[in-house]
């Protein structure tokens, strides 16, 4: 084609001139010789085929993703599977009730017939991967790259659609290098996947959200499940008695042999996301407007939230998944502006674009490269703020999320061109959506989130680009827009008086639904103003600057590739398999303070506060503790059993539950964060300061034996001693 590079037969990974030590989310399949031989030179034991091969049982088939968005392993020849407890939270949660809170108290099936179906939970295989970048460039050699944006998701999900057909299989068209390369994934997915254990959430979360990307660490975050398929062998699809545990092609080794500082560590997993070639433009954009707004609104959420979960313990469990999810990256996106700042990243890579340009001087096809990056941005940036407001603020209320889902549904139902099938298949998924709704709405927290977005929209936003009518009929009907007691009127209103809470008017407006009901509810009234304002008259510069930066990062990245060719590139994570290698070691944060490379269980009794919301545990480990009674489990060096251990391996999001091996392919741990310091690792990777942080299997084990008594777990293990 012509505006995209053709294929560089090669492994790609970051930095224009050098490879920082332990830095590269390799993809399985394109481990080049080079990056094999550092693997080599690091430790690894194992060939290239034990590693991924196509054709044969390797690494790769016991590696799967979990759910929507963690990555598990397969730890048995009867399908048991690893992965965080943040990873299962969800399914943990919705397995769970009053009278049997699982979340709680745990859970450890001392037999199959004892494990819990998961509605809704499944996992996927990766069963190949091939290169389709000639065909689609095909596709795209006769599209405007300003177009790439709108049109390349069709053309990439109807790839993958075609290659479906006829088969059992799902399939995915992934981009690389920004454009530069696609590759096809196919994957088996299996719909029945059972609870099998689950530390109390005391442990599971132990430090909650203080600890949350923190470094010592002491929290147990693990939990287990098994993977089931037909009795003919088939894969699965939902839940059936008579399905049998999953035979895979390939489970790990469990090693409680221990750790030392220096040892090779291996993570394999689907690495979410990362930007890596990302301009000086895009990091300060980052650093000024999206990061600190995402993280105020969602701190106000968070409060809100916390306040009723502290007060009743079924709003707790109700709340739980949701207010974890938006925690997790509250903390994460404050971390990452101050560490981009703190490292100077904006002044490095405006050295790397001054170095580009210094090259490309002289290739016409990157002129004014910066130049109208600049423009695009300088012409965006006025209107980022009030897109934040719009996703974390207006949509951080759960009401008001349900409510713009009904946007297809009042436009269907407000023209007669609409075909019967298509508004049936409308009103059959807005039912789904409103159960799930209903069930996970807290209707106090949640209208407490509604006063206070409204009110912070009003007064963050620059008026000119508010809904003005909106703001108008709220003044004239509810008072002074400065005052608080405003909004609070004005959300009381909306829940006292929206049929979308009510299950009979819902029932009702939905078994005949029509555009005037839907129209005057005064949830959905609220939503459409400000997401009706946002569409006609802000949506348009958005598209604008998104194609425009498409298609000059595509530019941008085939540059890079140019200019680097023959060295070690990677591209960045995108959920698809990677492959990161690095060693067990400790770090210095800061001057004068060094943080080994484990952490001890008696550091959790050191951090313990009874009924505390964070630093609670069970009084069973305290006496664990006390008596020293570790087993098999103990790490001797330490006389203590091992929490935590750090590694230098690059991971990110989607990582979590990714499988911890050593130089022979045996499990050592679960990925499940990473450190503070190193925040900025989605956009710059810190070679001095990157740690991952792991659950010891030790402890894992530890905890499922003698804390959980499920033997039974244990024994099915192939355990590696000595």
């Amino acid at each position: 084609m012509k505006r995209i590079a053709k294929l560089l037969l090669v492994v790609f990974t970051i930095n224009f001139c050098t490879l920082n030590a332990d830095e590269g989310m390799f993809l399985v399949h394109l481990i080049g010789e080079k990056t094999y031989a550092d693997m080599q030179k690091s430790g690894l034991k194992l060939s290239k085929e034990q590693l991924y091969d196509m054709n044969k049982a390797s690494i790769k088939d016991a590696i799967v993703i979990f759910g929507g968005g963690c990555t598990a392993e397969i730890v048995s020849k009867e399908g048991l599977l690893f992965t965080n407890h943040h990873c299962g939270y969800g399914s943990i949660a919705g397995v769970s009730s009053v009278q049997h809170n699982y979340l709680k108290d745990g859970f450890w099936a001392k037999s199959k017939t004892e494990e819990i179906a998961c509605p809704g939970l499944s996992v996927q295989f990766l069963v190949k991967i091939d290169d389709v970048t000639s065909a689609v460039q095909e596709k795209l050699k006769d599209i405007n790259p300003n177009e790439y944006t709108a049109k390349l998701p069709s053309i990439l999900a109807e790839m993958g659609k075609k290659a479906e057909e006829g088969t059992n299989y799902e399939v995915r068209v992934s981009s690389f290098f920004k454009g530069n390369q696609f590759l096809q994934f196919t994957y088996q997915r299996y719909k029945d996947v059972r609870l099998v254990g689950t530390p109390p959430e005391s442990i599971g979360k132990f430090g909650g959200d203080t600890d949350n990307w923190e470094y010592p660490r002491h929290t147990g975050d693990f939990s287990i499940f098994r993977v089931y398929q037909a009795a003919d062998g088939t894969a699965s699809t939902e839940y059936k008695a008579d399905n049998v545990p999953f035979q895979p092609k390939y489970f790990l080794p469990v090693s409680i042999k221990g750790l030392n500082e220096g040892d090779y560590a291996m993570i394999y997993g689907y690495p979410g996301g990362t930007n890596r070639y990302e301009t000086s433009y895009g990091v300060k954009l980052k650093i000024d407007v999206e990061n600190p707004n995402l993280v105020k609104l969602r701190e106000e959420r968070l409060k809100l939230m916390k306040t009723e979960m502290l007060a009743n313990p079924s709003v707790k469990l109700q709340l739980a998944s949701s207010y974890a999810g938006i925690a997790n990256y509250w903390k994460f996106f404050d971390g990452e502006s101050k560490q981009l700042i703190k490292h100077n990243v904006l002044a490095q890579k405006q050295k790397d674009e001054a170095a580009f340009e210094k090259w490309a001087k002289g290739k016409t096809e990157y002129d004014n490269l910066f130049a109208d990056m600049k423009k695009a941005y300088d012409a965006w940036t006025p209107y980022a703020k009030g897109r934040v407001y719009l996703q974390e603020g207006i949509l951080g209320s759960p009401l008001l999320a349900f409510a713009s889902r009904l946007k297809t549904l009042n436009e269907q139902l407000s023209t007669t061109d609409t075909k019967p099938e298509d508004l049936k298949k409308t009103i059959s998924a807005v039912k789904k959506s409103h159960e799930s709704f209903m069930e996970a709405e807290n209707i106090t927290s949640d209208k407490n989130i509604l006063a206070v977005v409204l009110r912070m929209f009003y007064n963050d936003i620059d008026a000119s680009q508010q809904p003005t009518d909106f703001y108008n009929e709220l003044k004239a009907a509810y008072g002074d827009l400065t005052k608080e007691e405003t909004y609070k009127k004005y959300a009381e209103d909306v829940f006292s008086r929206s049929f979308l809470l009510t299950t009979a008017k819902w029932d009702l407006f939905i078994s005949n639904p029509s555009a005037s009901a839907l129209q005057t509810d005064l949830a959905f009234k609220t939503v459409m103003a400000f997401v009706n304002n946002y569409n006609n008259n802000y949506e348009k510069y958005f598209k604008e600057f998104t194609a425009t930066t498409f298609a000059l990062n595509n530019k941008y990245q085939k540059g890079i590739l140019e200019m680097n060719k023959g060295k070690v590139l990677y591209p960045d994570a995108n959920f698809t398999m990677r492959v990161s290698y690095g060693t067990v070691k400790s770090y210095s944060p800061s001057k004068g303070v060094k943080y080994s490379e484990v952490a001890l269980l008696n550091g959790v009794k050191e951090k313990y506060v009874a009924g505390d919301y964070e630093f609670d545990v069970p009084a069973k480990l305290l006496d664990l503790i006390k008596n020293k009674d570790y087993g098999q489990y103990i790490d001797k060096k330490a006389n203590d059993v091992v929490v935590n251990f750090i590694t230098t391996n690059d991971i990110t999001g989607g990582n979590s539950g990714s499988p911890v091996m050593n130089a022979n392919g045996e499990l050592i741990g679960l990925a499940f964060d990473g450190n503070y310091e190193a925040l900025s690792h989605k956009i710059a990777f810190d070679k001095d300061l990157n740690r991952t942080i792991c659950v010891d299997i030790r402890y894992v084990l530890f905890i499922v034996d003698k804390l959980g008594g499920a033997k039974n777990i244990i024994d099915e293990l192939q355990l590696i001693k000595n």
